[in-house]
């Protein structure tokens, strides 16, 4: 996670001894007028090395770092390389990865034989480009790149190392100390000739190169916390059929702890649910349409991910008028139970075909009654989010085939194969999951293992899939009706204590029903996806303490150590509980209101507040009763 903000301890977390400088660099830095800085080590420098970067940390920590983001800058290499093959090949270009061989199709389910690949690669790329362009050097055709919030210019690096086909990279940050550190980290790399320096506002710089013959083909979004600020700038920046790349880092809005700052935000009310991580990417998705909308342009997703403490989508944006007026018709509002969980999605618009014109008119509904019709509570009304697919599977799929054909390229080539896997595994059209735990908490049961009840759903005719955002998730397209009629008929196979439950709980409303269907949970062949059987990477352990978002930079350079303190204060802080009294006189008594002087009695000895009658408190370890003689 880059951006405006600064670094943590310059001794990072696999930081490496720094190699020699580069013997001669005739690089320049972005402007003539300025003197090239030197590739040196200063004194207190760091160089860390990731993929093949190798960039100089400052020990003032004026620049931000988080190791943990590999796997996100990975990825976008990996993707920006398809990217670029896909629309240099239009150009007559061919690109050339190195460590790259044949293009083997991994596929997870039937793989196709040489006849099928052959006339694929026709209709895609008709005859293969004579010119030829790899890593490193400047494509005059190829592709025009911005990172609008680089910090260290690391991404920038790397793409200039590892992605090829491309014309130029600009590395933007809004800080002098970190411009100039990404100018000495061009030059340290020996990467000047491709990355430009720049050290303006981010969304003015994109506002500026809004004009068709300005714009860039891929613009990298990658700030602390919410990209909105800068997406309205980006949707115009982005040439026609171009890239954005963007990252969001303030999960607990879009996870529901805040839905009004979420609509505030993203113009869409977050819920608190079990689906809400990949609610999160719907609505950065249903954000950027909208704002894409208002130019006349739409977007189409090739990517979107929830993994770590974070989100990350790529899409494509295009423009017409025609599409744009679908636009309504791809976000839908979402029905929650409060009890129950069961969700209900409601389009916000209608379209229907008559003859070779579409009609457009407002959707119909809501698609449920005031009470939820399975345990009788409430609904929650959240979105709109996009109701249409995530990703572009046949483009996931070159991506995936890419990686696993050359494993060495990444650090983390293990958990991208992991990850797209599970992506192309997904159903397209069931939006948002429901969780097997959460599913078996509601009606006080024993949890089904997840193979018997993904074995449950095609028994009864339905498709069933996992979900990358979540361990436990099932996307099904069945309704949820026929959830619960199936954890009826596993809650009669492992009853629960019915007198125990309260006539009002969602529990005691949805057994009170007979099931409708006879549930089989025998395990089928097909239940267990490929990905499972294959034991891939597809959810790590933490890969160190502290390893989640880190703080935020200070105005003046420097980084805040307010977060990693509180962190740091409020952990374990029940394992070490104080039980002499005359440590607990040092907290103030907050359990009580003050009273009036006249019913004041003697201090409580326990914690110094002072007592009224009746004679007993609820002190920081217990009730402590008094007699009316204290």
């Amino acid at each position: 996670m880059e951006s405006h903000r600064a670094a943590q301890d310059p001794q990072l977390p696999g930081a490496k001894p720094a190699p020699p400088p580069p013997e001669k660099s005739e690089n320049v830095t972005a402007t003539d007028s300025e003197k090239p800085p030197q590739t040196g080590l200063l004194p207190g420098e760091t160089v860390v090395r990731e993929g093949k970067a190798s960039i100089l940390f400052p020990s003032a920590n004026e620049v931000f770092y988080n190791p943990v983001q590999e796997f996100n800058r990975d990825l976008t290499c990996a993707v920006i390389t398809e990217f670029a093959r896909d629309q240099l090949a239009q150009r007559g270009l061919k690109v050339l990865v190195p460590g790259e061989t044949e293009r083997v199709v991994v596929s997870l389910a039937e793989e196709k034989n040489e006849a099928d690949a052959q006339t694929e690669e026709k209709k895609n790329g008709g005859e293969e480009p004579a010119v030829t362009t790899t890593v490193g050097e400047k494509c005059e055709n190829g592709l025009r790149v911005l990172e609008a919030l680089a910090a260290s210019g690391l991404r920038s690096v790397r793409f200039a190392l590892e992605v090829p086909g491309l014309q130029s990279i600009t590395a933007n940050d809004f800080s002098t100390q970190a411009a100039a550190l990404i100018s000495r980290n061009a030059q340290y790399n020996e990467v000047s000739h491709l990355l430009q320096v720049s050290c303006r506002d981010a969304s003015m710089l994109m506002y500026e190169m809004r004009g068709k013959k300005n714009r860039y083909d891929v613009i990298d979004l990658d700030p602390y916390g919410s990209p909105a600020p800068f997406l309205d700038a980006a949707v115009q920046a982005i040439s026609e059929g171009g890239l954005l790349c963007i990252t969001c880092t303030d999960m607990a809005v879009m996870a529901g702890n805040s839905g009004e700052t979420c609509y505030s935000k993203y113009g869409s009310v977050s819920i608190k649910a079990r689906y809400c991580h990949e609610m999160a990417l719907r609505i950065i998705l249903h954000s950027l349409d909208q704002r894409a909308a208002v130019y006349q342009r739409y977007i189409q997703p090739l990517l979107s991910v929830s993994v770590d403490f974070y989100i990350r989508v790529f899409v494509r944006v295009f423009t017409g008028q025609a599409v744009v007026k679908n636009s309504a018709s791809k976000q839908a509002l979402v029905y929650n139970c409060v009890g129950c969980g069961s969700f209900h999605l409601q389009r916000m618009g209608k379209r229907t075909a008559h003859g070779k014109q579409m009609k457009y008119s407002a959707a119909t509904g809501p698609p449920v009654g005031p009470e939820c019709e399975h345990c009788g509570q409430r609904h929650q009304l959240g979105g709109p989010i996009w109701a249409e697919p995530l990703h572009d599977t046949a483009f996931v799929q070159r991506v995936l085939s890419a990686v696993s054909g050359n494993p060495s390229r990444f650090g983390t080539s293990k958990r991208i194969e992991g990850v797209l896997s599970m992506v192309t595994e997904e159903l397209e059209d069931a939006p948002l999951y429901y969780t097997v735990d959460n599913l078996s908490s509601t009606i006080h049961c024993n949890t089904p293992q997840l193979l018997q009840f993904r074995s449950a759903l095609l028994h009864a005719g339905h498709r069933v899939s996992l979900s990358h955002a979540c361990k436990n998730a099932i996307k099904t397209d069945a309704p949820p009706s026929v959830i619960w009629d199936i954890m009826r008929c596993w809650e009669k196979a492992n009853p629960v204590k019915r007198e125990k439950l309260s006539e009002t709980s969602p529990a005691f409303k949805i057994l009170s029903t007979e099931p409708s269907l006879q549930a089989c949970f025998t395990v089928r062949e097909d239940a267990n996806p490929q990905s499972r059987k294959r034991h891939l990477t597809r959810f790590q352990e933490n890969p160190q303490a502290f390893w989640g978002p880190k703080a935020r930079a200070k105005a003046g350079g420097g980084i805040s150590g307010d977060l990693q303190d509180r962190r740091k204060q409020f952990q374990n802080k029940r394992k070490n509980q104080t039980t002499d009294s005359s440590e607990l006189k040092k907290f103030p008594c907050k359990r009580f209101k003050k009273v009036s002087s006249l019913t004041r009695r003697k201090c409580c000895s326990v914690c110094g507040c002072m007592l009224s009658l009746p004679l007993y408190v609820q002190g920081f370890q217990g009730i402590f009763f008094f007699s009316a003689e204290t």
